[in-house]
């Protein structure tokens, strides 16, 4: 029997979770089709079982440094299995967490594969999905109103470099490790593996990082790449960039071997483990996209309008399935968006450039808006103000004085233009400079705005100051 719908979301994760409970505020009956665990990606092999390991490696190479503190502790160890341990409780509490919150929606949950389906006995347009049961049980018919696509992605792989769960792996396997390796080869110097490199030399491990452009994370601000190399040398993560890969090298005998050209010469890599960090791909296949008008482009996502219609109007989609920036955060508000939009509420239209994002690593790095680089290719005459962590009171009585941060303007107007951050507690401050992004604030207004003493967050006023050249201790 079919059961009809004002809005059925294909995929539980943050954006289909978020998106579901904002339709059930506005009065919508929704309905979730999740094949997996309530939460997604982000939940369960993302977001928070990544954050959960990186603290543990933060707490266990702050514990091997306490003595600059004046506290004395013997040799410490890590119990890998303790600390997954405590990761998977963390996941579990989130999950019931978000189960609650449906229940509190009165949100149906199915789970199962979901489907999309052309014209049929159940509607005159595609939209009917029908449900492929994870119990077995007879496919479920639901017949919706609206259908709002958030099935996400998955990592990408190399072709060579097949992977194997054990010992070429993705993040999502790297998650599972039941004990550490001794060594790694990181395949990507983007945020996943940058994250990954910092976490595992914080418990030990050797890491040889390998990366096919000039740079490390290219997405970020050029000052930002080369503090955040620094600092990982720092730490013993040997970092190699303008490097290509020869899969046709890969060997797997006692770990694994690969060699990579670097500037016109070969070099071997040898380690435990391989992992593969070169992005995400769209969930765009087994969803019955072929039985509608929807069109997937060229970098292989769901084409979207401006409010997340896609070419059946009363079909949306949402997150890393329609590219662009592909966090955790904006598949929520991008879910928001949408379902507001098919309640007619008239929702703002999102503006990517008031859009925080932030690197995790030790050091931890945060931006909003435009890169110096980025600035000048659109034709903006800029000025720059930046002040560093070691001026900061706060920063040496915590012990960490490496890093800055840099604020970009408009010479014209003197709008800001982009915040980077990289340092103590940066994903932390950089709500601050989203806010003066959405404000449309300039940098004159952050350094009127009194910053607490002693705090982290003087910095962004101090950086705020500098780009008149008015910083106080820089």
């Amino acid at each position: 029997m079919a059961q009809d719908y004002d809005l059925v979301i294909i995929g539980g994760g943050t954006g289909g979770y978020v998106a579901a409970i904002r339709a059930s505020q506005l009065g919508l009956k929704t309905a979730i089709v999740e094949k997996g665990k309530l939460g997604g990606t982000c939940l369960h092999e993302g977001c928070i079982p990544s954050k959960a390991l990186l603290r543990s490696a933060e707490v266990f190479r702050q514990t091997k440094e306490a003595g600059q503190f004046g506290v004395n502790v013997a040799e410490p160890t890590v119990n890998f299995l303790k600390v997954q341990e405590r990761k998977n409780e963390i996941i579990a509490a989130l999950h019931k967490g978000v189960q609650g919150l449906l229940n509190k929606g009165k949100i149906d949950v199915y789970e199962g594969t979901g489907r999309i389906l052309g014209p049929s006995i159940f509607s005159p347009t595609a939209g009917t999905v029908s449900v492929e049961m994870n119990n077995g049980e007879e496919n479920e018919m639901l017949v919706p109103k609206n259908v709002l696509i958030a099935t996400g992605s998955k990592p990408r792989t190399l072709p060579g470099l097949e992977v194997d769960g054990e010992v070429i792996m993705t993040s999502d396997h790297a998650l599972q490790m039941e004990e550490l390796p001794e060594s790694v080869i990181i395949v990507g110097g983007g945020v996943i593996g940058i994250e990954w490199a910092s976490m595992l030399a914080d418990f030990g491990v050797e890491v040889n990082v390998i990366e096919y452009i000039d740079r490390i994370l290219p997405t970020e601000d050029k000052d930002v790449s080369k503090e955040m190399e620094r600092q990982l040398k720092k730490k013993n993560i040997k970092i190699h960039t303008n490097a290509k890969v020869m899969p046709d090298s890969l060997k797997k005998e006692n770990g694994v071997e690969v060699s990579a050209e670097i500037n016109g010469e070969q070099h071997s890599f040898q380690a435990d483990k391989l992992l593969v960090s070169v992005g995400r791909e769209a969930n765009v296949h087994n969803i019955g996209l072929e039985n509608t008008d929807i069109v997937v482009n060229d970098h292989g996502v769901i084409q979207v309008n401006d409010f997340y219609q896609t070419k059946e109007t009363h079909i949306y989609a949402i997150g890393d399935v329609v590219g662009g920036m592909q966090l955790a955060h904006v598949a929520s508000h991008e879910g928001i968006a949408a379902v507001e939009h098919m309640a007619d509420t008239n929702p703002e239209k999102m503006d990517y450039k008031h859009i925080p994002s932030c690197i995790y690593s030790n050091p931890e790095a945060a931006s909003v808006g435009l890169t110096e680089e980025q600035a000048a290719d659109k034709g903006f005459e800029i000025k720059t103000g930046k002040m560093p962590f070691k001026a900061i009171g706060k920063a040496l009585v915590f012990g960490e004085t490496d890093g800055f941060v840099k604020i970009i303007t408009d010479k014209k107007t003197d709008d800001i233009l982009g915040i980077h951050m990289i340092g103590p507690h940066v994903t932390d401050m950089i709500s601050e400079a989203g806010l003066a992004k959405v404000l449309d604030a300039t940098a004159w207004e952050i350094g009127e705005t009194i910053h607490p003493h002693p705090t982290l967050s003087e910095a962004i006023g101090e950086a705020a100051l500098a780009v008149e050249g008015k910083q106080i201790h820089g």
